[in-house]
């Protein structure tokens, strides 16, 4: 009898265990996420826009972090450059042409751990109907329970510099720049049993 229920104990502590060490679910929260990039402005200033959230899922495996994924769909409605006259015109034909495409994506092919929470996320990345791999460098900042949100949760920054050309969006170059540098922080967590997708 004590031999058996030394098995039952062996068996609930590996199931626990599995379960530990199983790949959690994140849904991005828009209302902790940034998506800004940067470009140079004809040698003057260095403007930024937010392209914010419209929905992302991360899934981490904490245990073997390279089976982690993650994609985000970003609406160009959403654009903000705090110049209402420079959000109407990059999304003009000459730029984004967000009456024909209306998002951005990004959807991860490859996630290597570099240690010491670093990380290369390699991706599709879709602007202006145009897809392109593209590596992001990426921080985990913290995973664990959110301490007012009562779920486990997930914060990561990320950086990249892509060339707007590739995408087909190269107006004013040079004096314009084509490079743009991408920087992201965003925080997920596990969505409450019943609540709403």
């Amino acid at each position: 009898m004590r031999v058996f229920k030394y098995l039952v104990l062996a068996g609930l502590i590996g199931t626990a265990v599995s379960a530990q060490a199983a790949p959690v679910t994140y849904q991005l929260d828009p209302g902790h996420t940034m998506v800004l990039f940067t470009w140079n402005h004809f040698g003057y200033s260095n403007p930024t826009a937010n392209l914010g959230l419209g929905e992302g899922t991360l899934v981490f495996d904490e245990q073997h972090p390279n089976n982690s994924s993650v994609q985000v769909t970003l609406p160009l409605a959403n654009l903000d450059t705090h110049v209402p006259a420079l959000d109407k015109h990059l999304k003009e034909a000459d730029f984004f042409d967000a009456d024909k495409f209306s998002t951005v994506t990004f959807k991860s092919t490859k996630v290597q751990s570099l240690g010491g929470h670093k990380f290369k996320v390699t991706g599709d990345l879709s602007v202006h109907g145009v897809t392109k791999s593209v590596v992001l460098d990426a921080t985990l900042n913290k995973v664990g329970p959110h301490p007012m949100m009562k779920v486990q949760a997930i914060g990561f920054d990320a950086t990249a510099t892509i060339n707007r050309k590739d995408f087909g969006v190269g107006a004013y170059v040079p004096a314009v720049s084509n490079e743009i540098k991408i920087r992201i922080t965003t925080e997920g967590s596990v969505p409450k049993a019943g609540a709403a997708k």
